[in-house]
């Protein structure tokens, strides 16, 4: 919604590219412009994607970690009109997150890279509280506002059953 409702270009940095792919798609048929910048796309399909973010084709792009440092992506932080970071899976900045992903370190030049630093927020639905700090000072969070919403997730659990066969 935030991205919806602000002139420019959101970036959703994510590792998930299954679920880019969906999420842009379903964006789509609801009417918003997304695309996606991840591996399985070749390098004249990302040149495309970018000049459109550039030139206000796109609302949203969704875009990998292992992204930020390309020619691609320092074009985009140097000519597009980015006004939201959103990080997806934020406990992956920290080596204490239990998916460790060395390319998330790259947000922080990407956005040290802004013409104009935009509004920078961090999404986990994992995290401890040395994760949080984590995620607090890599990302230089100022003063943010912290939401936690609780831990019990329906479709999560465990069952412990006696096994009778181990065949």
């Amino acid at each position: 919604i935030p991205a919806l409702l602000s002139e420019g270009l959101t970036i959703v940095i994510s590792p998930l590219i299954s679920l880019m792919k969906d999420q842009v798609q379903a964006l789509r048929q609801n009417g918003v412009a997304a695309a996606y910048v991840n591996s399985t796309l070749d390098h004249t399909e990302i040149r495309e994607i970018v000049s459109g973010c550039i030139g206000g084709a796109y609302k949203l792009l969704y875009l990998s970690p292992e992204r930020l440092d390309t020619e691609e992506a320092v074009r985009l932080a140097s000519e597009a009109e980015i006004r939201l970071i959103a990080v997806d899976e934020a406990h992956c900045i920290s080596q204490w997150g239990q998916d460790f992903r060395p390319s998330y370190l790259k947000i922080v030049e990407f956005v040290k890279n802004l013409a104009k630093r935009p509004i920078l927020s961090a999404f986990t639905a994992t995290a401890t509280e040395e994760v949080k700090n984590d995620i607090l000072c890599i990302l230089g969070l100022d003063n943010p506002k912290i939401t936690i919403t609780g831990f019990d997730r329906a479709n999560l659990y465990y069952r412990v059953e006696q096994v009778k066969k181990k065949d």
